[in-house]
């Protein structure tokens, strides 16, 4: 009894983990979406991290409020599901010229 008691425990603590590991590191995927979802989204969260492709990613965001003080924001384009280049939001990137027309 103890011997399967303690089985339990082990599997549970290691399958737990394991099931809700797929739901914690998914990201949307842009390019299974359509451009209005994307940028909907984007719209309804402010930020967010979608995948652009196998090995990249890209954080979006829906005004310069989510950008650090000393960024702006430019348009982003992304292809999505029937899109090739969708305007999904803007990204947050640091002015080439800091402090230039100051």
């Amino acid at each position: 009894m103890t011997r399967t008691l303690s089985q339990l425990v082990l599997v549970t603590l290691f399958a737990v983990p394991l099931a809700a590991a797929p739901a914690l590191a998914a990201r949307p995927d842009v390019r299974r979406m359509t451009c209005a979802q994307a940028h909907d989204m984007v719209l309804d969260r402010g930020a967010v991290v979608m995948t652009t492709g196998r090995f990249t990613y890209e954080r979006f965001v829906s005004h310069q409020r989510y950008c650090d003080r000393w960024e702006t924001v430019v348009p982003a384009l992304a292809a999505t599901r029937d899109k090739p280049q969708c305007l999904v939001g803007y990204i947050c990137e640091e002015p080439l010229f800091r402090g230039f027309g100051d």
